[in-house]
């Protein structure tokens, strides 16, 4: 289990931890999504993981669970129009603080990776995602609400076949940004080099 930070958390007092994680840094299109969930440590979801590592049917059954289970969960949706103006790290690192602000009980925060400026108690921990439980909670939480974003967005723009590729930069998803042209989700700032934007 990937329990070992969070027992370490609850010996020096900690008693509801927090795992955050964002989906989404990489991709042309569509948003940064993060998740910051407190799961039960005395009640604990088999087969939680880092999201990349399940399956898509996995991740949907296992987000079921810690949606179900979460003593508290928030998600901020930081839209394309944000990272361009902001850049893709600042963009993840507000939605990051906006997760935090919208727990109403955390102790302690374990990140992934990211270091924030904030007067909460956290913990960055790299690769957090594969060794916090609590870090691979929100970013199963984080993964499905993007990819189910992403399956909205394939209806209002099917020339783009986001729900295959989810935004990423795919061979075939450069093909039909330069076919034909952005969206209103492109992220300007990161389709520059195969565009005109």
């Amino acid at each position: 289990m990937l329990l070992q930070y969070e027992r370490q958390l609850e010996q020096n007092g900690c008693k509801l931890i927090a795992g955050i994680d964002e989906a989404g840094r990489g991709p042309l299109a569509g948003p940064v999504v993060v998740a910051s969930v407190i799961m039960p440590l005395d009640d604990i979801v088999d087969g939680i993981n880092d999201s990349k590592k399940l399956s898509a049917k996995k991740r949907e059954l296992l987000y079921d669970k810690i949606i179900e289970k979460a003593v508290d969960l928030h998600v901020a949706i930081v839209p394309a129009e944000i990272i361009d103006r902001i850049n893709i790290l600042n963009a993840t690192k507000q939605g990051m603080l906006e997760c935090i602000d919208g727990l109403k009980k955390a102790d302690c925060v374990l990140i992934d990776a990211v270091k924030l400026q904030t007067t909460a108690r956290t913990l960055s921990i790299i690769h957090g995602d594969a060794l916090s439980y609590s870090i691979a909670a929100a970013s199963i939480v984080a993964k499905v609400t993007r990819d189910r974003l992403m399956l909205e967005y394939d209806r209002q723009y099917p020339q783009y076949n986001f729900a295959k590729h989810k935004g990423y930069g795919t061979a075939e998803h450069i093909k039909l940004l330069k076919e034909y042209g952005p969206c209103p989700l492109h992220r300007r700032s990161f389709i520059k080099n195969f565009v005109e934007v």
